[in-house]
């Protein structure tokens, strides 16, 4: 995916126009402890200061944590480096909070501003990695589980935030939350590299990073990808008073049996780099029963590798992506090799999973309903051909034709786009399983942007209303059980004239 424009923050009067766009939306599970303690964490008061209001100029406040994860009550260290004389910390659990959207469960002393060296990339796999010294340890006691935000602010008024999940220790019986480190650091650029490109920008391809490490902080504002793709969808699954847990992709390739009993996972709004380990642990959770949401597009479309760094296990994530003939594991076990999961030299179509496949970018297109009378549509008021303008990009999914596609499958929209001068189609899609779980994809990137109601992307508050009902009728439904029992897909795949490979280089396939 190209990297995405940076939208601007969450305003107070968005969050509280979004929070009352949901119909029925009353706590869906008062008789789980799960969900009880969720609604009661949402009745604490909450901060609509959170946000950050001054953004840093590059460098002049920055900071990593020692950990992606931990579990409540586990300290994590903080790694900082600012220009300023003093700075400090405040920790913000995300959440609803009547509106607020996070609530404040710790802030730091005032602490002395230092600068740290800025690294060089370094090795065959070009690496950033700070290697700073720690700067202050973090407790978490008290802590419930959750996404946070810790956010740092130098007396010079900058302003950038560092991630950290309080992570579940079970999900039996829950909706889980994931939290896609993997590609937030994918496409992070701080020290000049990503996986993407090197100093020199998007031109700059053969400069890139082959690895990069968690040992250092992310660009933009600290957390880019998390309060773009994932934090709004976080506030609409707290509002509903639903059982949640909350992981991340590096504590599924981690933990064999985290999954075990839950009801749903929800893949955010961008998760595209998966471990092989991660991939077969979602798939064995939806053989066994479990729902799985997709809310981006593209999403399990990177294999990646997770291996250890000198600041722990799993902070650095390999993809050799076009150099994967230069990937160590190559001709050793091709299983292992890191890139597209559908290309060579292991080539698996993540589509058997995902019901949708990722086809192209950039584009921007209207999102049309195709099947009003289903169950994800209640409550929208949406007739068949409704539009909702801009609602497809930047990236997009279509359903193919092909075996891998998994039956039976319903396309509920169906989009017509141009991407790159080539005519297309993007699709949602809800496929179920022998199992019982239900599997379904939005197909554009923007279905989490949109939550928010805030304009962005040209898209219009009425689209705000509709996307938060589907959401909301689709946590319902996957946090309560194997949706598939009483929610079976009625296959309609045919009467939308599927096609298998990529019009962006067979372009006669056309509307």
């Amino acid at each position: 995916m190209d990297t995405p424009t940076r939208r601007r923050f969450l305003g107070a009067a968005a969050a509280a126009a979004t929070g009352a766009l949901i119909s029925g939306c009353t706590n869906g599970g008062t008789g789980n402890p799960e969900a009880a303690s969720v609604t009661a964490e949402n009745e604490l008061p909450g901060t609509h200061d959170w946000r950050i209001t001054r953004p840093a100029p590059a460098h002049a406040v920055d900071g990593y944590a020692d950990r992606v994860s931990v579990l409540a009550g586990e300290p994590f260290r903080l790694h900082l480096s600012a220009t300023a004389r003093t700075l400090r910390a405040e920790a913000f659990r995300m959440g609803w909070y009547g509106g607020a959207q996070a609530r404040r469960v710790w802030s730091s002393d005032g602490l002395a501003g230092a600068v740290q060296p800025l690294p060089a990339a370094a090795g065959a796999t070009r690496t950033v990695a700070a290697g700073w010294r720690p700067s202050l340890e973090v407790p978490t006691r008290g802590w419930p589980e959750g996404a946070y935000l810790v956010r740092l602010t130098a007396d010079s008024g900058g302003q950038r935030y560092v991630p950290i999940t309080v992570r579940s220790a079970r999900t039996a019986g829950r909706l889980v939350l994931v939290n896609a480190v993997g590609t937030w650091q994918a496409y992070n650029t701080w020290g000049g590299h990503s996986l993407y490109h090197g100093p020199g920008g998007k031109g700059d391809y053969a400069a890139r990073s082959l690895a990069v490490s968690c040992d250092r902080p992310y660009d933009g504002n600290g957390a880019p990808l998390f309060t773009t793709y994932e934090q709004p969808a976080i506030a609409l699954a707290e509002r509903l008073g639903l059982p949640l847990a909350y992981v991340t992709t590096m504590d599924l390739d981690r933990e064999p049996d985290l999954l075990r009993g839950a009801h749903g996972v929800v893949s955010l709004g961008h998760d595209e780099y998966w471990t092989p380990a991660v991939r077969a642990r979602v798939t064995a959770a939806r053989d066994a029963g479990t729902n799985v949401a997709f809310l981006g597009a593209n999403a399990c479309f990177r294999r990646i590798r997770l291996e250890h760094t000198e600041g722990g296990d799993r902070r650095l994530v390999v993809c050799y992506k076009t150099d994967w003939s230069l990937d160590p594991m190559a001709g050793k076990d091709d299983a292992a090799v890191t890139t597209d999961w559908r290309e060579p030299p292991h080539a698996d179509p993540e589509n058997s999973l995902t019901g949708t496949l990722y086809e192209s970018n950039p584009t921007t297109a209207d999102y049309v309903v195709a099947e009003p009378g289903h169950w994800l549509f209640e409550n929208t008021g949406a007739g068949r051909g409704t539009r909702f303008p801009n609602l497809v990009g930047t990236e997009y999914d279509r359903v193919r034709s092909g075996r891998a596609t998994p039956r039976p499958i319903e396309v509920v929209a169906h989009s017509q786009v141009v991407c790159r001068g080539v005519r297309s189609f993007a699709d949602s899609a809800y496929y179920t399983t022998g199992s019982g779980a239900g599997v379904f994809n939005t197909g554009t990137m923007r279905w989490v942007e949109s939550l928010t109601g805030d304009g962005s992307h040209g898209i219009p508050p009425a689209t705000a209303r509709f996307t938060n009902q589907v959401t909301a009728n689709l946590f319902r439904a996957f946090a309560a059980g194997p949706a598939g029992r009483s929610r079976p897909a009625s296959d309609n795949l045919d009467a939308y004239h599927p096609y298998d490979g990529d019009p962006i280089q067979a372009a006669h396939h056309l509307w």
